[in-house]
């Protein structure tokens, strides 16, 4: 062995000797993969440098109170990872596992981050989708209630409204995926309350493989409806999310040659689920550039871009974030009204990374400045039309809903 291979032979055992060593002197290092590798990525992504010195204090505080290692229950570990993240004080922040439909859908949408781990993680075809029936619940007062149907889903078709209790499926407990898990093609039992103290309804709802991005276009398209009233045609169409590639289209093309073209006025639900997209999407509605087609010889037009010219009422709440709350802060400064309550407040860039267990981390990787100095992120925007919005039992009333109607009837008539 020459002197040049020895050397590196000497350097090399140096390391292997000495980096163990090292990182369990690490203050940051817990010895649990999941936990350390999270950590790592905040310090290494997080946009905020400000904030670290807090992340750290609380990263060493959780090894203290509870050490960590490979053999920790996942339940520790989980509360360990959820407490430095929410150090941090910043949205688009925050582990998903796979049991939740967040998982999913955050999986589509930042696709191309984890574009290497698509097939395995989605086999055969790397294509992202669950078991499901387009249902969303959250809790509220000790209890699960419906806060979101996608429209033109299995749940919709079955009757499930927003505000419903849910109680069970199939007889047990209410999981996200769980409850649907090996069970695409058939039809599950929800059993549902829809008015404080009355007897349970058990409703039979397809499960379908839901593939996230596509779904929502779905829902896009299946908002769309127009309502008469006082001679007037009111348009309306929910805007899921700006994430999904086709979305702005689908309602361009309903502007431009669809079912909105000979709408009076139109409202816009920006209560989604997640924001994302272009952040120039509000040109739709406020841009100065003309409506502008390619037509060929045989007559067929295609849509260059469209600019509806024609009133407009926005709805918002805590689901308006991201690109759909920079949208609503476009209309608002160009005067058109938003009705409903405030928005979340998150306007910031996250990017997802996978964690050694295949849970997904979001991180804020970037600060959004409108202008020169406005900042939406945990201030959000508000309505000018301020309408409650009480989701227990609500039974598919939506007075948010009711109220823009309203207001629109009122722009059209001249009041």
């Amino acid at each position: 062995m020459d002197m040049k291979a020895i050397t590196f032979f000497v350097a090399t055992a140096w390391l292997t000797l000495q980096v163990p060593h090292a990182l369990a002197d690490d203050p940051l290092r817990s010895g649990q993969p999941v936990f350390d590798r999270a950590v790592d990525l905040v310090i290494d992504h997080h946009h905020d440098a400000s904030a670290l010195e807090r992340f750290r204090a609380t990263v060493k505080q959780e090894i203290a109170n509870a050490p960590l290692d490979a053999d920790t229950p996942s339940i520790r570990v989980d509360e360990a990872i959820d407490a430095v993240l929410a150090s941090l004080r910043a949205s688009h922040t925050g582990r998903f596992q796979p049991d939740t439909i967040a998982y999913f859908e955050l999986a589509d949408i930042f696709r191309f981050a984890i574009r290497n781990d698509l097939r395995r993680l989605f086999p055969p075809d790397g294509e992202v989708s669950y078991p499901g029936i387009g249902m969303i619940a959250q809790p509220a007062s000790g209890s699960l209630f419906v806060s979101d149907v996608y429209d033109g889903s299995p749940a919709v078709r079955a009757g499930i409204l927003v505000g419903d209790e849910v109680l069970s499926v199939d007889g047990a407990p209410y999981h996200e995926i769980g409850s649907f898990r090996d069970k695409i093609g058939r039809t599950v039992d929800v059993r549902i309350r829809r008015s404080t103290g009355t007897d349970p309804v058990a409703l039979k709802v397809a499960v379908e493989r839901l593939r996230p991005l596509r779904m929502f276009e779905k829902a896009i398209e299946d908002s769309v409806t127009v309502t008469k009233r006082n001679g007037k045609r009111i348009g309306y169409v929910r805007l899921w999310t700006l994430s999904a590639p086709d979305g702005l289209d689908i309602v361009a093309r309903e502007l431009a040659a669809g079912r909105l073209k000979h709408a009076d006025g139109l409202i816009v639900d920006l209560r989604g689920r997640w924001g994302g997209g272009p952040s120039d999407a509000a040109e739709l509605f406020v841009g100065d550039t003309p409506t502008f087609r390619l037509i060929q010889r045989d007559g067929e037009a295609t849509l260059a871009n469209v600019r509806w010219r024609r009133p407009v009422v926005a709805i918002i709440d805590e689901g308006a974030r991201s690109g759909l709350e920079f949208f609503a802060y476009a209309l608002k400064t160009n005067g058109i009204p938003l009705v409903g309550s405030r928005t979340a407040g998150a306007l910031l860039a996250g990017r997802a990374y996978l964690l050694p267990d295949d849970s997904l981390l979001e991180v804020a990787v970037s600060d959004a400045v409108i202008g020169d100095d406005v900042r939406l992120e945990g201030r959000g925007v508000e309505p000018d039309i301020p309408v409650a919005f009480s989701l227990p039992y609500a039974a598919g009333r939506d007075p948010q809903r009711d109220a823009a109607l309203e207001q629109m009837l009122r722009i059209l008539a001249g009041g």
